[in-house]
């Protein structure tokens, strides 16, 4: 029977020492904080990622080293599982108790008790594929990483500097190599061979489109951009920019997604460079979130955000299935957060069923594979389409019986090779709207007009303690602090159409409040009323009270 070499993970462990008096989490997006307090984590998950490609019986793990929209001197790790989905839920526990083990002899016997416990087959291989992002504690991190594949007895593999999304493809691309289920070429190239193909077909003979803008958030989106770009180009020309990877202290810095969903402005780089009507769209710092916008003619900023992704892409595939003779053989489904707008889950709701679950990408994953053909998208813009195996099967053997449903079912199944199915991926997501537009022959003008938000205002506020809220009903409800909620409720009743929500962030060290009203000064008070309440209510250093109310 295999063992650890205790002596070698000792020397290994010891050089990556974990700091004190810091206390990790595996949260909805792995580990993410300050870059340059976690090079004992990328070493312990190094270990881990092993660990779990050994009880897979020797199946591809991926590790992901990126804080995607965060500020650059942040940086995280999160592991991914087989079919590019994200960690089993219990793996989540035993990676933060890895983590939090205080000397490397902690470790090593948190490490032994685990192994025993999960019955891990030591002799069994482990592989792991694991990729970065442009950080600048990238390369160090990734190599403390090593250490824990070194120390494990795993073999690695190095995608590089590449975009989340792509290391999802990659994990389920090696994993299903060679069976029924294969996803694609395991390699960059055939990402976007898959992509670019599936694009082309879906858009042949359809009038080519003004260029579209992107901002590509000084991170790794640039370079992956640009290769699409060059292969898209005869049927969409893309204008790529804040393409600086390598600019000290650039990415996501005033630009990005999170940056258009937060300000609800334009990027300023890109005041000169966007003409009226015309599209543009941002990713985030490692392409997996994707925002739209456009100019209109009087010069006003219209954002599309991921509720109207929702909205176009769902709309797009009932109507298809629907033409395809397949109403009623495939179940669709929307799957949304307490993040989304009101006016689009009206709007949805009106066309197929929506459920709502708590924020984090693992919750609407898992809600949209119980739907034949599950959308979920977050406000945020991270989503996609999931296409579970029995309409995978239903499509590839359903017999048309006219032309129309033959053009309608060749769409769906092109679709189904358009859409990055591990993740939410921009890159996919962009090109799958794009098509969309294609198809209704829509502006960003049209599209906006599938419903009118309602005005909202999304308030960070640092707290003393973020871990006392707890909340229940998919996160719109707190039920810790106790009798917060009713304070909450009461002035929510003041305001028309009044909305709002308080929760914990699960990737950084504040508690957000949501809130939307019928008109838009009432829904930034609601906002800001709500966040002094919860700031007064919970303590904190008075420079960070929210300042539209003090």
């Amino acid at each position: 029977m295999a063992t650890i070499d205790v002596e070698e993970v000792r020397r290994l462990s010891d050089l990556h020492p974990k700091p004190a008096l810091i206390r990790f989490q595996y949260g909805t997006a792995g580990f993410r904080t300050l870059g340059n307090t976690l090079d004992s984590v990328l070493f312990r998950v190094g270990i881990i990622a092993g660990l779990r490609s050994k009880k897979l019986d020797g199946k591809t793990i991926g590790v992901m080293v990126t804080a995607s929209h965060n500020p650059e001197p942040d940086n995280g790790v999160k592991l991914v599982d087989p079919r590019g989905e994200m960690l089993e839920s219990s793996w989540e526990t035993h990676a933060t108790t890895f983590s939090n083990a205080a000397t490397t002899e902690d470790f090593l016997f948190v490490l032994d008790a685990f192994v025993k416990t999960a019955k891990i087959d030591l002799s069994k291989p482990a592989r792991v594929v694991y990729a970065r992002d442009t950080r600048p504690s990238g390369p160090a991190l990734v190599s403390a990483f090593e250490d824990g594949l070194k120390a494990i007895g795993a073999e690695g593999r190095d995608a590089g500097v590449t975009t989340t999304p792509i290391l999802h493809y990659l994990v389920r691309s090696i994993n299903t190599k060679g069976t029924k289920d294969a996803y694609g070429e395991d390699s960059e190239q055939g990402y976007f061979a898959k992509l670019s193909e599936a694009f082309k077909k879906l858009v042949a003979g359809r009038a080519t489109p003004p260029p579209l803008v992107i901002d590509c958030a000084n991170g790794v989106g640039a370079p992956a951009a640009a290769k699409l770009s060059g292969l898209v180009k005869e049927n969409l020309l893309l204008v790529l920019e804040n393409t600086s990877t390598t600019t000290p202290g650039a990415l996501n810095n005033s630009c990005g997604a999170d940056y258009v969903k937060t300000a609800q402005k334009l990027p300023p780089s890109l005041a000169s460079k966007l003409n009226a009507g015309q599209r543009g769209c941002s990713l985030d710092g490692d392409a997996d979130r994707l925002m739209y916008f456009y100019i209109d003619e009087g010069g006003k900023f219209h954002m599309l955000d991921g509720d109207k992704i929702a909205a176009l892409v769902a709309a797009f595939i009932v109507e298809l299935v629907k033409t395809a003779g397949l109403e009623g053989q495939l179940n669709i489904g929307v799957v949304q957060t307490a993040y989304a707008n009101g006016a689009s889950t009206k709007y949805l709701a009106e066309r197929l069923p929506v459920k709502c679950v708590p924020t984090g990408v693992k919750h609407l994953h898992h809600a949209a594979e119980h739907y034949d053909i599950g959308v979920y998208f977050e406000a945020n813009g991270h989503g996609t389409v999931l296409f579970s195996p029995t309409s995978q099967d239903k499509l590839t053997t359903y017999e048309p019986s006219t032309p129309a449903q033959s053009t309608a079912l060749t769409h769906l199944i092109n679709l189904m090779q358009l859409i990055n199915q591990t993740v939410g991926d921009a890159l996919s997501d962009m090109l799958l709207v794009e098509v969309v537009l294609a198809h209704k022959s829509y502006s960003g003008v049209e599209w906006d007009s599938l419903y009118a938000d309602l005005p909202n205002r999304l308030v960070k506020v640092v707290v003393a303690d973020r871990t006392i809220f707890k909340t229940q009903d998919a996160e719109r409800q707190l039920v810790s602090p106790p009798g917060l909620q009713k304070k909450i409720d009461e002035i929510v009743q003041r305001y028309d159409g009044g909305r709002s929500f308080v929760r914990p962030s699960g990737t950084e060290d504040v508690v957000r409040v949501y809130a939307e009203s019928i008109f838009r000064p009432q829904a930034d008070e609601l906002a800001f009323r709500i966040a002094g309440l919860v700031y007064d209510e919970t303590g904190g250093d008075p420079a960070q009270r929210p300042k539209e109310f003090m």
